[in-house]
């Protein structure tokens, strides 16, 4: 298997303030250096703030490194490409589109939605929102807003997947159901899917592999593989033993808590 994005020695640093000698520094991250293969599902885990989010709006082309680089397919990333799909939280409906409009913005902005507009109830009826198509934001519930959102990106056919912690702010049947259609997808599709997300029994359900992040300055602190055959049982031994090794790995990739007040 080829790896279609690597990324070498990078370092984002934010500035706030406009004077050199006062300005407050912040180092989101650090010194990231990650192959990711084509095809595979890979997760990023970490406390908040250690720097997830950063990486992966580095990856879609939405921010820029203070230095190093990211290639994608051989090519240095420097802007945002339907290549590489990025859905957000929050899912970021148009909120005066339809469900089917929504989904079928990217082939209108590039200009092939006549030849392309079969994909819409394609994607539609894969992402299980059939009878939803004339619904509007408003009308739907959070899990449907987010399914929108993923066909949304599928449907521009990308190679990279960026999922931004999309299932956080659902509830647990959601949840669950929206990670098994993201595994019917990625198996279906053979889509390179990379998944932030603070939820450890999420990644290894998901993943082939997870990279563990350290608190800021965010550093990846590991990189491991899941030896576990699909479809995974959460309740197996199996998947319990790695979530235990996992969360003492993510213990010990952690600053040690300082106190509170100073006596």
């Amino acid at each position: 298997m080829n790896g279609i994005l690597k990324i070498e020695n990078v370092n984002r640093i934010y500035i706030d303030g406009d004077d050199p000698l006062t300005a407050e520094k912040t180092e989101a991250l650090q010194n990231i250096n990650l192959t990711v293969t084509e095809g595979e599902f890979l997760s990023i885990i970490g406390s908040s703030g250690c720097g997830k989010t950063t990486l992966l709006r580095l990856i879609g082309g939405l921010d820029r490194p203070q230095s190093g680089t990211l290639i994608f397919d051989g090519h240095e990333i420097t802007r945002p490409d339907p290549e590489r799909g990025y859905i957000f939280q929050q899912g970021s409906l148009f909120p005066w589109m339809t469900v089917e409009e929504n989904i079928a913005v990217g082939l209108k902005a590039r200009h092939v939605y006549k030849q392309e507009k079969d994909k819409v109830p394609y994607y539609i009826e894969m992402i299980g929102l059939k009878g939803f198509e004339r619904s509007y934001p408003h009308q739907i519930s959070g899990g449907m807003a987010q399914r929108v959102a993923i066909a949304r990106a599928l449907i521009n056919s990308p190679r990279m997947l960026l999922l931004d912690e999309p299932m956080g702010a659902l509830d647990s049947f959601t949840r669950a159901d929206i990670q098994d259609r993201l595994l019917e997808i990625h198996s279906r599709e053979r889509i390179t899917m990379v998944l932030v997300t603070h939820d450890v029994e999420e990644a290894i359900y998901l993943s082939d592999r997870i990279v563990i992040m350290t608190p800021r300055p965010g550093r990846i602190s590991e990189v491991l593989d899941i030896d576990l055959k699909f479809p995974r049982n959460r309740g197996d031994e199996g998947f319990l033993k790695i979530r235990t090794e996992i969360m003492e790995r993510f213990h010990l990739a952690s600053k040690p808590a300082e106190p509170e007040y100073m006596i």
